[in-house]
């Protein structure tokens, strides 16, 4: 998997450098290893810097750009060719003519440069943008137009890209392009943009056009024109902003994390509203399953990357052990490569918080052409996987900044419950009151979360105990497994330490080789009462105890036997083994936020990572 670029474009009246510029630095989670802008004022003039979009701004003050009404603008995550001034974009084709962005990876680039380079061209960058910025100022220099320039090379380039275009003879035009890779349109009056998200241009409009696969749009001030890459009329798909600027910024936290992970008890509250019909029965967002189909399902297969990956691990627990169906999860960069075995009876369900992610993108179009039914898991309206899906549960976690995920885990998990619980109506696995009863089991869950954050001052207290620790490990059983994962996932994100998930039950099969006096082992304990699993959990921490672990155990209130195992004892509401994630990853996620930030870490933008997804 791989986190890619930010990405806008504007044109029209107003200064286009500041529009860009700001643009940029709303979408700066998508990539921070350097800055670029390019606008049109007689030639193309570029500013670009290595880092973050504050070195940018310095450039700008050094070196400022005119006042004009058209600019391009990038923050990119590196992939082919260091953070580097010269491999920062935007590129610029040899004879100065074009300037061009990228987000994605252009797979053939390399018998493309070798074209070009055979032709007399010269690079001035590693990267493989520079391939297309050089192929379209061959096509203009040819004679041919903007659009259709751009057109023709699209059709060269193999891989994921979006582009974005200026030519210096154009000024009040831009021209992008994308496949495999997110693209929108901001519609204004009097102006219009571009950009990788929506984030970027909700300042001045709510009214947006999604571009859907293989399409190129041509922007002036006052007209948007949508094509295919062969140039014929392409359908597109318009829709409103529904969230605002505000819910994009920090609300007085240190962190957009911080404010992410106190903003989940209403995350999930709403990712649970509206799931009733009129006549009590559990509905998704939007369906095209005849119910038929879903009963003759024989496999389920869940295909995610990263946390959404540990949200599929847990909803795997639930889906089996409510609609008594085989339910497998698979990382989906390795999906399609290991030749999986798909029929019209398997149903795929994704887990996407973009929409846009390609590994998982490029998993359920194979599972599409092997005739499967896919519903999708995803937080963002109109994107890419819930288009090319069957169904959609969409999370209304609203707009997650933070490059490591919270409120979207946390909604993932609530999704996933949802899904299985359909499943189990469909499929007469459950009555309608056991359905019911874990449905307001599941909506009782906001408060409880709210009440894991009012005690969460002693997570914070835990982790400045550790700050100078350089390994923590993690220990669950059942669906505290994947918490496990999550967790450590956050703290290698964050602190940059050596963290582990592991099963409780494989300590003995080596891991248990790991602990060494004063190590932490945070261990996640499932309730009571459920096939003596937590005496087990019990056991486990008795066993890391006895080699001088030092234990940060989680378990629900007035569990009394696990006190005299717990170093630090972090009380979890009740709530049933199933649904314990919702609570227990909490604790998990602030203990990672506060380490890191007492180490003196960038929370927010935690080095060699991005948000988003959108190349294999």
């Amino acid at each position: 998997m791989t986190p890619m670029c930010g990405i806008i474009g504007y044109v029209g009246p107003r200064v286009a450098r500041t529009v860009v510029v700001e643009g940029l630095r709303r979408m700066e989670y998508r990539g921070y290893d350097s800055a670029g802008i390019a606008v049109i004022d007689g030639g193309i003039e570029v500013r670009k810097k290595a880092g973050k979009i504050a070195n940018l701004d310095a450039l700008l003050l050094e070196s400022p750009l005119p006042d004009t009404g058209t600019a391009i603008g990038h923050t990119r995550w590196a992939t082919h060719g260091g953070p580097t001034d010269n491999n920062a974009h935007p590129h610029v084709s040899a004879d100065g003519r074009v300037a061009l962005i990228h987000n994605g990876i252009i797979e053939n680039f390399a018998s493309l440069r070798s074209e070009l380079q055979a032709q007399g061209l010269e690079f001035s960058s590693e990267t493989d943008t520079e391939v297309a910025a050089q192929l379209l100022g061959v096509e203009l220099a040819a004679g041919a137009d903007l659009a259709d320039g751009l057109r023709a090379v699209c059709r060269r380039l193999d891989g994921a890209f979006t582009l974005v275009a200026l030519d210096a003879q154009q000024p009040g035009r831009l021209v992008a392009a994308r496949r495999n890779s997110p693209l929108v349109v901001g519609v204004g009056e009097g102006e219009n943009f571009v950009a990788s998200d929506v984030a970027a241009f909700i300042e001045f409009t709510r009214s947006a056009i999604e571009l859907g696969q293989d399409q190129v749009v041509d922007v002036t001030a006052d007209r948007i024109t949508v094509t295919d890459f062969n140039g014929e009329p392409a359908e597109t798909h318009p829709f409103e902003v529904t969230w605002d600027l505000s819910a994009a910024e920090k609300g007085g936290f240190d962190w957009f994390m911080r404010k992410e992970i106190y903003e989940q008890p209403k995350a999930v509250a709403d990712t649970l509203l509206g799931r009733y019909t009129a006549e009590g029965a559990l509905t998704l967002d939007e369906l095209r399953i005849p119910e038929a189909e879903l009963r003759s399902v024989d496999k389920i297969i869940i295909v995610a990357c990263g946390t959404a990956y540990y949200a599929g691990l847990v909803a795997k627990y639930a889906i089996e052990h409510w609609t008594r169906v085989p339910c497998e999860v698979e990382i989906a960069s390795e999906f399609r490569y290991r030749d999986p075995i798909i029929s019209r009876t398997t149903l795929v369900v994704t887990i996407s918080q973009s929409g846009e992610t390609a590994d998982t993108l490029m998993a359920i179009r194979h599972a599409r052409e092997q005739k499967a039914k896919v519903i999708a898991i995803c937080n963002t309206n109109g994107a890419t996987i819930p288009r090319e899906s069957d169904a959609v549960i969409y999370t209304h976690a609203g707009p997650e900044i933070g490059v490591a995920s919270t409120k979207g885990f946390l909604t993932q998990v609530a999704a996933c419950y949802l899904l299985g619980l359909y499943l189990a109506q469909v499929r007469g696995t459950m009555f309608d009151d056991e359905i019911h009863n874990v449905m307001n089991e599941l909506a009782a869950t906001p408060p409880l979360i709210q009440e894991v954050l009012d005690r969460i001052d002693q997570i914070k207290d835990v982790a400045a105990q550790f700050v100078d620790t350089r390994s923590v490990l993690f220990l669950g059983r059942h669906v505290g497994y994947p918490v496990a994962l999550e967790g450590a996932l956050k703290l290698k994100e964050l602190a940059y330490l050596h963290a582990e998930g592991f099963p409780a039950g494989e300590l003995k099969h080596g891991p248990i080789a790991l602990v060494e006096p004063q190590l932490p082992i945070f261990v996640v304990v499932p309730p009571q009462g459920r096939d003596q699993l937590h005496d087990k959990v019990v056991s486990n921490i008795q066993e890391v105890r006895a080699r001088g672990a030092l234990t940060i155990v989680l378990a629900e209130e007035g569990d009394v036997e696990v006190e005299p195992y717990a170093d630090i004892l972090f009380s979890l509401p009740k709530v049933s083994t199933l649904l314990q994630p919702l609570v227990a990853t909490v604790p998990l996620q602030m203990f990672a936020c506060e380490l890191a930030t007492l180490k003196g870490f960038d929370v927010d933008q935690p080095r060699n990572l991005a948000k988003s997804v959108t190349v294999e």
